[in-house]
């Protein structure tokens, strides 16, 4: 609250001052996604320098955690670690870490494991694993195998078969890195968002930043409007990469660990559920909880935002029904 207080009266201060101050829009296309970043400055040049700060930081986190990218350390753990120990830097030790707690808290709902077989989906050209592929590397995919050792920062596979993707962590962590540039640089408003993971700092002037959770099903609505402040916001759905197959069956790209298959949206099925938004103080947590709630469903999902302080949820289930954690219920 005092931080917020302080944050306010840092906005009214530059409002009073004569000064050119403005808004600094940027767009670039990073880590697979589109970043956005808007803040509040008074001097041009100096926003110049922090836009491309903070980007410079999406493309590096991109190259060292893109599973795509041949020479990134993930790609370089993804073809050794199978074999053997490898050594890893402090900052991926520290991502691989925190995904295994929520692993854990989540009784293996939210796995970067996942990719074992992930990354047998090409969800461009409309393919999926085939269902004696999907038997065969089941078993590969579990973060148990995952041997990390934190006090040496390396890490070891002990199934040779398992692969591992930050996709449902990096994109948040990202989002709090570009946060911390700023708030070091004494920027007072600011928003940063890169795919379904945002966070804002301070407020927009006087005002909340208004941020909108898209309709599932109608891409130019919204289903919910949320005034937010200084906080974080990760949604996940499965209209984000998806494609429809011979089946007429929706092929989306969060799986459910313990099948080896995206998480099944069945309408009718009211647990199901099609997005999940979840707010808290760090884009860190939101982004894996997203995940971790989509998977676990409307009653296990809720049931785990409502024991864990701090956070909030919104979800919209198979039958696009609305619904809150315990937080927002009354608001």
């Amino acid at each position: 609250m005092l931080r917020f207080i302080k944050t306010l009266l840092l906005c009214a201060a530059l409002n009073t001052a004569p000064s050119m101050a403005e808004w600094h829009y940027a767009e670039r296309a990073i880590m697979g996604t589109q970043v956005r970043l808007q803040l509040w400055h008074e001097d041009s040049a100096e926003a110049e320098h922090l836009i491309e700060a903070v980007m410079a930081e999406f493309r590096r986190l991109d190259n060292q955690l893109s599973p795509y990218k041949e020479n990134s350390e993930l790609s370089l753990v993804n073809r050794q670690a199978g074999q053997g120990n490898v050594n890893i830097s402090d900052e991926l030790t520290r991502l691989i870490d925190k995904s295994l707690w929520f692993s854990q808290i989540t009784n293996g709902a939210f796995d970067i494991s996942y990719a074992t077989l992930g990354k047998h989906y090409d969800f461009r050209n409309k393919k999926r694993a085939h269902g004696d592929l999907t038997d065969s590397l089941l078993e590969a995919l579990n973060y148990r195998h995952l041997k990390l050792n934190r006090k040496s920062n390396s890490l070891r596979f002990s199934h040779s078969q398992t692969k591992i993707d930050l996709g449902g962590i990096a994109k948040g962590y990202a989002v709090d890195r570009a946060i911390a540039i700023l708030e070091q640089a004494e920027i007072c408003c600011a928003s940063v968002s890169a795919g379904g993971d945002a966070r804002m700092l301070g407020d927009k002037r006087g005002q909340p930043w208004l941020v909108g959770i898209r309709h599932p099903r109608e891409k130019s609505k919204n289903a919910a409007v949320i005034p937010l402040r200084d906080i974080a916001i990760s949604t996940s759905g499965d209209y984000e990469r998806y494609f429809i197959d011979e089946q007429q069956e929706r092929v989306h790209h969060i799986f459910n660990p313990s099948t080896g298959k995206p998480s099944e949206t069945t309408e009718g099925d009211t647990d199901k559920l099609i997005s999940v938004s979840i707010i808290g103080p760090h884009g860190f947590d939101t982004d894996p909880l997203s995940t971790s709630v989509f998977v676990l469903g409307k009653e296990k999902g809720l049931a785990l935002i409502n024991r864990l302080p701090q956070f909030e949820a919104v979800v919209i289930d198979s039958n696009r029904h609305l619904f809150f954690s315990r937080g927002l219920e009354n608001l």
